[in-house]
């Protein structure tokens, strides 16, 4: 039976998402398959060995990443000559596209077959990426489907998986009764407050969302706020922040479940991210802000080319949500948005419409898609020459 030796990085917890429903699909056709390199829970949960932990790889920004860039080259440089040291298979790069790529590129100039998972956004800033992707990359894995024309002018392998997020949702019975798991009562407002994952996010969010949750509180005196903290650090960090400014808030602070959380409300205050795609995936009215340093701002501003930050509104190709950056963040500004997603009915039945929509353009079986798409590259490459099991 063939045993294949996979390495893989991602970089944040969405990435630990894709890897995790991928090596459960390969694992499915080639089940004594190693999977190693750097990963997050959900990955080391399938058997997955981090060398290096997940943590390390999650920074955002121009200006974050500096402070960091030492450890970081000082990461990928060993990964690199211990891999071409002891070549895998295949490597797979999930996201992390700064990090990966010139991995990737390495590896492939090395001999070792490569996967770029997660298109990088192209089509929204450094187009001409496309050009280094073409050196890294043996397989581009694209979650949506209009990413592919893109990259026409390198001829690059794509293959449009689809989002996983779109299947695991889809087969979550336990959402629709997500207020009654949470003991949240069944009547009543339930705002859910998603400031970000990562300490920078939640540096710039976390106390303008906390306050526009004081000023909603002030006007809805009923309301429930829930407040899903990404881990045991960020949850210490979030209740020092909750009992020294916001005390005599109504916020349920929990461990984890952001994906309940965001069922069990009526609307969400969210960072831009992956997790809008959830809110968007739940159907839910949302409201999208994002915050950065200044000068990594500064940078971003000029470098994007597309409309629109956040997922729901590129994916619908209009702005069905609203989107507060930078100086607009603020409490008063977001609560007033809040207030209209909240109270809007005619708006939340077209924002279901246009949800659904979205919906069935990318529930395609991802994590299997994925796993068929790297097996024959693994083919093609002369890597597994019999039959599957």
């Amino acid at each position: 039976m063939t045993k294949l030796r996979i390495a893989m990085v991602a970089g944040e917890a969405s990435g630990d998402i894709l890897g995790a429903g991928l090596i459960q699909a390969i694992k499915r056709h080639y089940p004594d398959s190693e999977f190693y390199g750097i990963g997050g829970d959900l990955m080391c949960a399938e058997g997955f060995v981090s060398d290096v932990p997940m943590d390390k790889l999650s920074v955002m920004g121009l200006v974050e990443v500096l402070g960091r860039l030492p450890e970081l080259l000082s990461i990928r440089k060993k990964l690199c000559l211990a891999l071409i040291a002891n070549p895998p298979d295949i490597f797979i790069g999930i996201d992390a596209p700064d990090f990966n790529l010139t991995l990737e590129q390495r590896l492939k100039s090395a001999g070792i077959a490569t996967v770029h998972y997660v298109s990088p956004s192209v089509w929204a800033w450094k187009a001409k990426r496309i050009y280094k992707i073409k050196e890294s990359a043996d397989l581009l894995l694209s979650l949506f489907p209009f990413e592919a024309q893109y990259y026409q002018p390198t001829q690059q392998h794509v293959v449009c998986v689809g989002h996983p997020l779109a299947d695991l949702i889809a087969r979550d019975h336990h959402l629709p009764d997500a207020r009654s798991n949470l003991n949240i009562p069944s009547e009543g407002k339930v705002v859910a407050i998603l400031p970000g994952s990562r300490s920078s996010e939640l540096k710039y969010l976390a106390e303008p969302f906390l306050g526009a949750a004081e000023l909603l509180q002030q006007k809805f005196p009923d309301m429930t706020f829930l407040l899903p903290a990404a881990n045991l650090k960020r949850r210490v960090w979030l209740q020092q922040l909750l009992d020294e400014k916001f005390p005599d808030l109504n916020i349920r602070l929990l461990l984890n479940q952001s994906r309940e959380t965001m069922a069990a409300a009526d609307a969400i205050l969210i960072a831009s991210g992956t997790a809008t795609l959830e809110a968007t995936l739940l159907r839910k009215p949302m409201v999208v802000a994002y915050k950065m340093s200044p000068l990594t701002y500064a940078i971003y501003s000029r470098m994007i080319k597309t409309p629109y930050v956040s997922l729901p509104n590129i994916l619908a190709g209009e702005k069905l949500v609203p989107e507060i950056l930078q100086n607009d963040v603020t409490p008063q500004r977001l609560a007033s948005e809040m207030q209209k997603a909240l109270e809007d009915t005619a708006y939340q039945s077209h924002l279901n419409v246009r949800f659904s929509e979205i919906n069935k353009t990318i529930q395609l079986d991802a994590d299997e898609r994925a796993a068929d798409a790297v097996i024959s590259l693994l083919k093609q490459k002369g890597v597994i020459t019999c039959s599957r099991p």
